[in-house]
């Protein structure tokens, strides 16, 4: 019986596979010396990588404590979202924790892992600390987006679904580090997601929440998270928060049903138009040097945009249907030839 396991997501990373093993080598050492009697596994999902990721692993198998084994396992399909599920499939415990290939957990974060997970059987997900390590020094005013790149840190554990005690409260643990019970999994994620990697985290924390799982935050699971240069250029910044906006639609609806979703937009869009409004104000003088406030305005552009740009897809898609079933009839009645058909079809469609 497994009653802990560890899972790490990996694509190309055979110059970063190595540092958290070595990080999960201390894990086993702090289990032993606190005289844990946890039995816990690590499983690798190699997700589609072509370099020598899988030549690294094997090596550490071979010399590995067998009481923790290694397991490899090979995902082809491209994506984080076909790893996790993978990882699923194959893990032997009901509690599971995911790491990055650069996420590097502290001793203590297993047994804190899974003593938090053993006495709360009605949390279906929860997350920890996650500590920045900086290839460079990170711009001014980072702190004011560092949850965007899964770093987050508290003092004290607390439920999400318990009524907000500060805007930190809203949102979900970071992705990095989390914990996902299986059972949970299962029971509440879609076997398609439908939102990108920049998202994925919160659709899959927004099912497992309304399915009635409680999520945690405990500052006793630390990790750290590495921050490599080249997500702090401009250029990055800007795609990544513009990416981040045009899913922010989405996982907002995802708490609602269908009939309270035209209520909610327009209240949404006048409070996003607001907060483009006051950024422009506060930060208009300074958008040449803090790429921060750049990255947050192309955010809060994007926000806005994406519930209008849904709205005219679903509009223009509700036109092409209509067309088409117009067509079907006529032709079904001879109304309309064939040539003619295939016209209309090469203009509108």
């Amino acid at each position: 019986m497994v009653d802990f396991t560890v899972a790490i997501c990996t694509y190309n990373g055979e110059n970063r596979i190595s540092d958290v093993l070595e990080k999960l080598r201390e894990c086993i050492k702090h289990t032993i010396n606190q005289k844990q009697k946890i039995s816990w596994e690590i499983i690798i999902i190699d997700n589609n990588s072509n370099d020598n990721t899988a030549t690294i692993i094997k090596k550490y198998q071979s010399e590995w404590d067998k009481n923790y084994p290694i397991k490899y396992y090979f995902e082809a399909r491209q994506g984080l979202a076909f790893a996790r599920k993978c990882a699923i499939k194959n893990a032997q415990s009901e509690l599971i924790g995911f790491l990055d290939d650069d996420n590097l957990p502290f001793p203590n974060w297993v047994t804190a892992a899974y003593t938090f997970g053993k006495s709360h059987p009605k949390v279906g997900a929860y997350g920890g600390q996650s500590h920045g390590i900086f290839e460079v020094t990170p711009p001014p005013n980072f702190e004011r987006v560092a949850t965007f790149f899964a770093l987050k840190k508290a003092e004290k554990a607390f439920c999400y679904n318990e009524k907000y005690k500060s805007v930190y409260q809203r949102l979900y643990p970071a992705g990095a580090g989390i914990v996902i019970r299986k059972q949970a999994w299962l029971e509440s994620v879609p076997e398609t997601v439908c939102l990108p990697q920049t998202a994925e985290d919160l659709e899959m924390l927004s099912h497992i929440r309304n399915n009635g799982w409680e999520i945690w935050f405990i500052p006793e699971m630390e990790i750290e998270h590495k921050i490599y240069k080249y997500r702090l250029e401009k250029d990055y910044l800007i795609k990544f928060f513009r990416s981040n906006g045009l899913t922010r639609y989405q996982t907002r609806m995802l708490n609602y049903s269908q009939w309270q979703k035209p209520l909610v937009i327009p209240f949404y869009l006048i409070n996003d138009l607001k907060k483009i409004i006051v950024h422009l104000l506060k930060y208009h003088s300074v958008f040449q040097t803090d790429i921060i406030a750049v990255g947050e305005l192309n955010l809060l552009l994007s926000i806005f945009y994406n519930p209008i740009h849904n709205l005219w897809q679903y509009l223009r898609n509700s036109r092409r249907n209509i067309l088409k079933l117009a067509l079907s009839i006529l032709k079904s009645q001879k109304i309309i030839s064939a040539e003619s058909l295939r016209k209309v079809h090469r203009t509108e469609f």
